[in-house]
């Protein structure tokens, strides 16, 4: 999510939108402009690169009208602007223009740092647009464009839309605008499955999340909703080793903090978290005889055998028994 500083004007003099996550930067330009028209339905808006923006350009632009028009000005990759330029800007932010706001988007960063800092300096509304590269982060975001819509979603059904749509902002906040169109009430887990689990590596890991918490019923109905969407078996079978894998992995491992062991393990924390849900139950004998199925199925899917789609349900069967194999001892 975009955060914004205590200045929250949005027709302050300068906005400064710092990161370099598009979606959140052409949002923080957005916000600027809507306010800007909604004050006056007239107003211009100049969106420039740096290449658009030679010295003397800013002056022009900025320069007092014989209609006292409003304008937004933007600039894009302001940390590319050439030295002149730069001058120009730090010129104006020194006495910016009234019913002008000028809207520089820096991706932060050493380069370009003197114009940043120059902007902060002057008391510029600042936006921050992180990229955001941690699945937490994309989880946030998805509950924040529920929140924004005034609709409720559980938090099962904002991890498996994370895990469906991947890492793109804009696929997210798309799929949460149509869930919000088509879907009445409370937004759940398998309101998102009915929508997205079409999408391949999506259904092939939620086979294998359901198996490897010992629910063997709905795991074989994820597999066959898979297959019927044209799911290759080879994913499935590669989902289900990763996911008694990671059981494994775990299970083995010296207690600490998620962040700790995502790093002696390879996995991103918020996965530390999901597998110790899914590892009750399981003892190191039911994780050897998962591994097993998973290899035998594996084999028959890619040419051992003519019947795939038993292999999988055999697979499947024999994981989530595998993970209830601590409470029958």
């Amino acid at each position: 999510m975009a955060k914004k500083t205590a200045h929250d004007d949005l027709l302050a003099p300068v906005t400064l939108a710092v990161g370099q996550e598009e979606l959140l930067l052409d949002r923080a330009v957005g916000e600027v402009v809507a306010a800007a028209r909604a004050a006056d339905a007239d107003t211009d808006v100049r969106d420039l690169t740096p290449d658009q923006l030679q010295p003397g350009t800013l002056a022009e632009l900025t320069s007092p009208s014989l209609f006292a028009e409003r304008k937004v000005v933007v600039v894009r990759h302001a940390q590319d602007l050439s030295a002149d330029t730069v001058k120009d800007v730090k010129a104006y932010l020194g006495a910016p223009a009234e019913e002008i706001t000028l809207v520089l988007l820096h991706a932060g960063g050493a380069k370009g740092k003197a114009l940043l800092d120059a902007a902060r300096k002057a008391g510029a509304r600042e936006v921050a647009c992180p990229k955001m590269t941690k699945p937490a982060d994309r989880l946030a975001f998805v509950r924040q464009e529920f929140r924004a819509t005034g609709r409720s979603a559980t938090p099962e059904a904002c991890q498996a839309l994370v895990d469906a749509i991947g890492s793109d902002l804009r696929e997210l906040a798309s799929a949460v605008s149509q869930l919000v169109a088509d879907v009445e009430g409370t937004i759940d887990e398998a309101v998102v499955g009915r929508y997205y689990t079409g999408r391949a590596e999506a259904s092939s890991f939620t086979v294998a999340d359901r198996a490897v918490e010992g629910r063997a019923a709905e795991a074989l109905e994820a597999l066959r909703w898979s297959l019927s969407t044209g799911v290759a078996p080879v994913m499935i079978t590669s989902a289900l080793a990763q996911g008694v894998r990671a059981i494994g992995k775990l299970s083995s491992a010296r207690g600490g903090r998620p962040a700790d062991l995502a790093r002696e393990l390879g996995m991103p924390p918020w996965k530390i978290d999901r597998v110790r849900q899914q590892m009750r139950g399981w003892t190191p004998d039911g994780v050897a005889v998962a591994l097993r199925a998973v290899a035998e199925a594996d084999a028959r899917v890619k040419g051992g055998g003519d019947d795939p789609e038993y292999a999988l349900e055999k697979a499947v069967v024999a994981i989530a028994r595998a993970a209830r194999s601590r409470g029958r001892g």
